[in-house]
């Protein structure tokens, strides 16, 4: 579980992060709604540990995150997976190299692991057939795939591709950063399908960061919307729609 409480971020004069406090439940997916600006991607960054609150505290499964050395931080992000917003692939690299990089960096070399690894995300997104890996058709398009570069690729797989790469190692949490950007709606509608999917048969946590409200009512099992730096809804989807809240009812008008 990670629990959020009541942190407080300044930068410069100004209040990003103004006494947020939120619990992401285990197992479940949070979509964290808001202006842009509000703090989302800020609040992000303080569960992931790469910035300190001023004040408060973000525990993960009771560890406060600002207390950990650089060594358990490094320990701690070995069970998250992020997906970058745009999905964030290394142009020079094929597919296969962006999906294992973040094992290379850990200094991980076996290359029966390595493939077997991004054999297994890749048919977790979609990218490869389920079933037999040893069956021709699996080797056939695996040896097509693993060999494209990111400009081979439509929107839509790169963004399974980065979802594939956050999968890498088996992560108790996945990180999405506004998912569905710049796609279509048709593949947005399939990212959605993935992220729900994933949550079901991985049972990881996930939380969501994004503007996209038709992605928020098929996901989310509880939404938080952040305003002037504090949070000013959380519940299910149900009870957003359903909310009086003038400031609430804006952004809905805005972003629905």
């Amino acid at each position: 579980m990670i629990k959020i409480d009541n942190i407080y971020k300044l930068f410069g004069n100004k209040d990003v992060l103004n006494g947020v406090s939120l619990t992401i439940e285990d197992g479940k997916t949070t979509c964290i709604i808001g202006k842009s600006g509000c703090g989302k991607s800020v609040l992000l960054k303080h569960i992931v540990g790469l910035l300190e609150p001023d004040k408060g505290n973000v525990k993960i499964d009771g560890v406060v995150v600002s207390d950990l050395t650089r060594d358990m931080l490094f320990d701690l992000r070995k069970r998250m997976g992020y997906v970058f917003q745009g999905a964030a692939l290394f142009d020079s690299m094929t597919v296969f190299d962006n999906v294992v990089i973040r094992e290379y960096e850990r200094g991980i070399r076996d290359e029966k692991y390595l493939e077997d690894e991004a054999k297994r995300v890749l048919s977790a997104v979609g990218l490869l057939p389920s079933g037999n890996t040893d069956s021709d058709n699996f080797r056939r398009e695996w040896d097509i795939l693993k060999e494209k570069k990111p400009s081979d690729l439509s929107g839509g797989m790169k963004k399974r591709v980065g979802v594939a790469r956050a999968l890498v190692g088996k992560p108790d949490y996945i990180f999405y950063d506004e998912p569905t950007t710049g796609l279509d709606p048709v593949t947005s509608e399939q990212i959605d399908d993935l992220i729900k999917q994933l949550a079901d048969t991985l049972n990881v946590t996930s939380i969501v960061i994004t503007h996209d409200m038709f992605s928020v009512y098929r996901i989310a099992d509880k939404v938080a919307m952040l305003d002037s730096g504090k949070v000013r809804f959380e519940g299910p989807p149900h009870a957003l729609r359903e909310s009086e809240d003038p400031v609430v009812l804006e952004f809905l008008k805005r972003y629905e």
